[in-house]
């Protein structure tokens, strides 16, 4: 059961790109986590820095959004 939750706890804050990538391309996550695994080691660390890129520019997004709500 505590396994449960921290499956559920690291989903939800880790994964937030792929659920963001999946919801867009209407993709299951799941999939788009298994595609970041396996490129991961086969191309030794590149799909990291595309994930880490893809977290931020979500990120910068927002904050985009919400200061132009802020200023209109």
């Amino acid at each position: 059961m505590a396994l449960l939750i921290v499956k559920d706890l690291v989903e939800r804050s880790a994964f937030g790109v792929c659920s963001y990538v999946g919801d867009k391309l209407g993709i299951n996550s799941a999939k788009i986590r298994l595609y970041f695994i396996y490129t991961t080691f086969v191309a030794m660390g590149s799909p990291i820095i595309l994930y880490l890129f893809l977290a931020f520019w979500i990120n910068i997004k927002k904050y985009i959004r919400r200061s132009y709500a802020i200023w209109s």
